[in-house]
């Protein structure tokens, strides 16, 4: 029997972009301003959401689980940053849950699977073929509502 397939975003879905954000300095934030995902190395600053790290955990048993997320394209550092933040907290080895499944694009909704799971429906999330489950909405406001809904 194959497993259901769900794909999740990093930035403010797995990683909290405030936490790195907060670790800024002021002439940087100034600079960055509006392009604060553009600032070198923000994503190695970041930790996992509430809740993400023991959500993930649990889907996995049950379902067949990747990272889909975007690499800011003015962002020389962001695509290393993010595969150092999945191996740190996720590990390297070749069992672990997102061992050579982590997919960059700006085009989300090229993929076919069953559930995404993000906060925005920017770059094809909101055309996604299979359920978008948009994180940090009324219905879905935190990992634990998630969880909730897709285990049942």
């Amino acid at each position: 029997m194959n497993k259901k397939i769900i794909y999740v975003d990093m930035d403010n879905v797995l990683v909290d972009f405030p936490s790195g954000i907060s670790q800024l300095k002021k002439d940087i934030l100034l600079e960055y301003k509006d392009k604060l995902d553009e600032v070198s190395k923000i994503f190695s600053l970041m930790i996992p959401m509430p809740g993400a790290l023991e959500a993930i955990k649990k889907l996995a048993k049950v379902y067949d689980l990747y990272i889909l997320t975007t690499s800011p394209w003015n962002n020389p550092t962001a695509l290393q940053d993010k595969l150092d933040w999945i191996k740190k907290y996720f590990g390297n080895s070749s069992d672990d849950i997102f061992h050579k499944k982590v997919i960059f694009s700006h085009h989300k909704n090229l993929l076919k699977g069953d559930y995404l799971i993000d906060d925005r429906t920017n770059n094809g999330a909101g055309s996604f073929e299979g359920e978008l489950i948009q994180f940090q909405t009324e219905l879905y406001p935190d990992w634990e509502s998630v969880t909730r809904y897709l285990l049942g």
